[in-house]
């Protein structure tokens, strides 16, 4: 059995675009890697949930089978899925105290003048206390919210 150090974790964040299912890809072969653990954030649109709320789990069961159905078995990665409730961004940076990389998709919504769409990787990358690893260019269409 091989245990690995709580302070070695990859941290992605996903939201079931195109973009973080890529980053989630490259979250994993980085975590494989690096012999770390793969943390996988999900932070839904609204308001947070009592913990064993029923919106909670559900958001939770949805996260699993995402991951589940990108990451093939045979990958033998330790993962730890997490729902939070905030601001992605904020969540993210505090998350990555305890990560040696953080991988994160860009929405690819360049409406309002940013290339990486959005407010959250553009803070991530400013703030975040470990490297950072940005995905982007994959298809515009949702996959599963």
């Amino acid at each position: 059995m091989r245990i690995i150090p709580a302070h070695r974790c990859v941290l992605v964040g996903v939201d079931g675009s195109p973009n973080s299912i890529a980053a989630l890809h490259r979250a994993a072969d980085e975590a494989k890697r690096r012999n770390a653990r793969l943390e996988v954030i999900r932070v839904p649109g609204d308001r947070g949930h009592r913990l064993l709320s029923p919106a909670r789990v559900a958001a939770w069961l949805r996260l699993r089978r995402l991951v589940a159905r990108e990451l093939p078995r045979t990958q033998h990665i330790t993962t730890r899925l997490r729902i939070a409730y905030g601001s992605p961004a904020g969540l993210l940076i505090r998350a990555a105290d305890r990560a040696e990389l953080l991988v994160v998709g860009a929405r690819g919504d360049a409406s309002h003048g940013n290339l990486l769409g959005g407010d959250t990787v553009p803070r991530v990358l400013a703030s975040s206390p470990c490297e950072v690893v940005v995905c982007a260019g994959q298809a515009h269409s949702e996959l599963e919210a």
